[in-house]
């Protein structure tokens, strides 16, 4: 009888008509696939089980997450060619189950049950305990938003300051080529007090205020008097203890709260980085609707959010298993589009939007370096499954952005004195925005669409 990765190698290329584009190696220690590619290590048969039992990236997931699944080489270039067998571009341009669905078929049954026999005994193991636990009630009900953000973000401090950084900042920064993480996360804080024209004595709310790096640098660089919220009790230990180190306790508060419970407006500028994401579709409207009601009239939002592209059917729309599992409970993406017309929706005026999607891959690459430079401590820091979750999930995302299969946009928006107000003046200058005299792409800025990384500078206020 051949080897398990002969065997594997043969079910897998007869699914998909096709070569294997990666080498496989299986737990009795036989290889099978092209010499050099990227190699997908199969440790245990148990893998085959829960891919079985659970076909799709959730049973992908857990194998990967328990150890059972690993990748030599290349990660980048195993999750590229990993991600055209598992994604397929339908006809209408939407992107349909490729290799996944396939699996499904009853056309292949015939391999399914050649995978059975390599598999081993059932049932399968549970899942790794890394999982998100089952999730009752109605999605995005203040309980179950903060058991979700929970999941997320209290995984330890130590944790992230190794993954992030010294400025603890887990949004996308904003670049400049040569430059470095620390660098690059300053500029992201400044270009967004910049946007809200933020000055001595104003008033700004930070929505997912993290572990307070936007409020300190307000405060400390703009003299605002600024309020953090955050759902996650080790974020706000985290932050307040930095506050009280920099002496800002005065002008600076963080607090567990959610956006929805937020009384004490009106603000002069609020930001919201990186959180919407956690909204949910059904909810987006009230969110608006809640922050411009928190706004005084002439006050900014500057909404930072992850976008996903659009689809023909949105109906169609599912959340990633993987995702949802294990990294965003109940997170959703939407298209740019869709944020922008519910805003308007709203009462907001929008005056600017900024896409920095490949500022985001580069991110994501520089947390991936971090966490890889010394792997084994942060898998004590929190637990081996979860750095194997960030690890895949980081790097996944840095591909998924470079791919333009997801981005990010920094959307400008003002609550402009409604139509009582004679002046209808916005309070931006005529040129928001100093754009580079040629246009031309920065050293370094392949596959972005020919824009330099630096668009333009904002220079309102």
């Amino acid at each position: 009888m051949a080897d398990a990765a002969s065997r594997l190698t043969a079910v897998a290329e007869r699914v998909l008509g096709s070569p294997l584009p990666v080498r496989i190696r299986a737990w009795d220690r036989s290889e099978a696939g092209p010499p050099g590619a990227p190699t997908l290590h199969i440790r245990h048969p148990r893998a085959l089980r829960r891919i079985l039992w659970r076909p799709g990236e959730l049973g992908l997931a857990r194998a990967w997450v328990a150890g059972e699944i690993d990748v030599e080489g290349d990660l980048y270039a195993a999750l590229d060619l990993l991600a055209e067998l598992i994604w397929e571009k339908g006809e209408d341009g939407d992107e349909s189950r490729g290799l996944l669905d396939l699996a499904r078929d009853p056309a292949v049954r015939e391999a399914a049950r050649e995978l059975l026999s390599l598999a081993g005994p059932w049932p399968p193991p549970p899942p790794p305990r890394e999982e998100a636990r089952r999730r009752v009630g109605i999605r995005h009900t203040l309980g179950r938003d903060r058991k979700a953000i929970s999941h997320h973000y209290d995984v330890g401090n130590d944790f992230y300051s190794l993954v992030l950084g010294p400025s603890m900042v887990y949004s996308c920064a904003y670049w400049e080529d040569g430059g470095t993480l620390e660098g690059a996360q300053h500029d992201k804080l400044d270009l967004i007090c910049r946007k809200l024209a933020l000055s001595e004595g104003q008033r700004l709310l930070d929505v997912g205020c993290g572990w307070g790096s936007l409020v300190l640098h307000a405060a400390r660089e703009y003299g605002v008097r600024a309020v953090g919220v955050t759902l996650s009790q080790e974020q706000a230990t985290f932050a307040r203890k930095r506050i009280a180190e920099e002496g800002l306790t005065d002008r600076v508060e963080v607090r567990v709260q959610d956006y929805r419970e937020v009384r004490d407006g009106p603000y002069d500028a609020i930001a919201s980085v990186g959180m919407a994401e956690h909204v949910g579709a059904a909810r987006y409207r009230e969110y608006a609707d809640d922050l411009y009601a928190l706004l005084k009239p002439g006050g900014r939002l500057l909404n930072h959010q992850i976008a996903r592209r659009p689809l023909r059917d949105e109906e169609a729309y599912s959340v990633d298993e993987f995702i949802d599992a294990y990294v965003f409970p109940d997170g959703e993406l939407a298209p740019v589009g869709r944020t922008v017309g519910l805003l308007e929706d709203a009462g907001f005026e929008v005056r600017d939007l900024e896409s920095i999607r490949e500022h985001y891959a580069r991110t994501l690459r520089a947390w991936v370096a971090n966490l890889e430079s010394d792997f084994p401590r942060a898998a004590r820091l929190t637990s081996p499954g979860r750095a194997r979750v960030w690890r895949l999930y980081m790097a996944a995302s840095a591909l998924a952005f470079e791919r333009n299969r997801i981005g990010v946009n920094q959307v400008l928006a003002v609550r402009t004195p409604d139509s009582g107000d004679a002046t209808g003046h916005a309070g931006l200058p005529l040129r928001a925005r100093t754009w580079l005299a040629d246009g031309s792409p920065s050293r370094g800025a392949e596959g972005n669409g020919g824009f330099p990384l630096h668009g333009g500078v904002a220079r309102d206020g």
